[in-house]
């Protein structure tokens, strides 16, 4: 069996039971599940929700609270307990893991994205088994990631990672809602996420958990335009996570031959930078770079809109509408200053290189 870099992401519902408090039994067997991948010598990254599902009983909440105060106390509670619970199970198996708590803003600022990317390599390169969940504790809405579901997909094309298991309480992905649709059939094989799934898909979560079905076929899509494969579904047993990579798994996989890995720096370009202003190009920049492989050059450049410095992001347009993102090589006051002088001279000034522009298509409808 090949190695792999393999992504797990379990859901709140999957690790505690109806009251809120962490179900030893479920946890346990998903530590088995991941020590055994450990064992055959495939790389793991853990991203697991269950922080503010495990802690809200503790502060006295009957149920998940939905104040944001209440969910960052719950977290803050939660997290330790879960954490620790995580690392005297998986020291059972000779496995050392180390925990990592992202926000929005550690994938937003470039050098906090290098360093987040630097830490993961050197821990999977030393044997660790990372971590991660969402930074509850000091998130804010504007600064989430929605759920852990989308935080998998975003983690799993950051790592490049050779798949994407996202286990939860339904085995797949269905045409209706099994629960409530006896009719309801199942797919064992997805080549793509359409919006037809999309809209039909229930947004409602458990009551510990955030997601539903929609958030996990959103963070499918995702995952998919960044070049990893899926597989949604459930398992029990040791050998659950290796029947998933065999193919034989309990869910839906979701995968097509056209698959290819996004570097980083686009992934950063495309889904986690802010934009700083927008440039509009006439109709030979457009093609230039949506169909020649060209870079764009300040002489297709018509008019600029906002400040922005050397090296931040800017949204290029045309008479089309939306072309892409890209990091720029020049000021504002340098690009308008090319284009007053196009008239007087004819050289042109690189703006953004090819290996630093992301075209809106590429990446899905993240991009935008």
């Amino acid at each position: 069996m090949a190695k792999e870099r393999i992504v797990v992401k379990i859901g709140s519902s999957s690790l505690t039971n109806d009251k809120g408090e962490i179900d030893q039994e479920k946890l346990d067997d998903h530590v088995r599940a991941i020590s055994a991948l450990k064992q055959q010598n495939h790389e793991v990254i853990l991203v697991s929700s269950g922080a503010v599902a495990a802690g809200f009983k503790k502060l006295g909440y009957s149920s998940r609270p939905v104040t944001l105060k209440g969910k960052q106390a719950a977290a803050a509670v939660g997290q330790s307990l879960l954490i620790q619970t995580y690392l005297e199970k998986f020291l059972a198996y000779d496995v050392t893991a180390s925990l990592i708590l992202l926000t929005r803003s550690d994938f937003s600022d470039r050098e906090r994205y290098r360093n987040a990317f630097a830490t993961l390599s050197e821990l999977l390169d030393r044997g660790i088994l990372p971590i991660i969940n969402e930074n509850d504790t000091v998130s804010v809405d504007e600064l989430t990631f929605g759920d852990n579901d989308m935080l998998s997909a975003l983690v799993g094309g950051f790592v490049h990672a050779d798949r994407l298991i996202i286990l939860t309480d339904i085995n797949g992905i269905y045409d209706g809602n099994p629960r409530t649709n006896p009719n309801a059939k199942k797919f064992d094989y997805l080549e793509n996420i359409t919006e037809t799934m999309l809209a039909a898909a229930d947004s409602n979560g458990s009551k510990v958990g955030t997601g539903g079905m929609k958030s996990k076929l959103l963070a499918a899509k995702t995952a998919l335009s960044l070049g990893v494969p899926v597989f949604i579904g459930q398992g029990e047993g040791k050998n659950k996570l290796l029947e998933v990579i065999n193919g034989k798994g309990n869910g839906t996989y979701i995968a097509n031959q056209g698959l290819s890995w996004v570097n980083t720096k686009k992934q950063w370009i495309a889904l986690h930078s802010e934009t700083a202003g927008k440039i509009f190009v006439d109709q030979g920049a457009e093609e230039a770079i949506l169909y020649q492989g060209g870079s764009l050059l300040s002489a297709g450049v018509f008019k600029v809109k906002g400040m922005f410095e050397k090296g931040d992001v800017v949204e290029v347009l045309s008479t089309n509408g939306f072309l892409g993102k890209g990091q720029v090589k020049c000021s504002s006051h340098e690009l308008n200053n090319q284009i007053e002088q196009h008239t007087l001279s004819k050289r042109a000034i690189e703006v953004i290189h090819r290996d630093d522009w992301v075209e809106s298509q590429k990446i899905g409808e993240e991009i935008k």
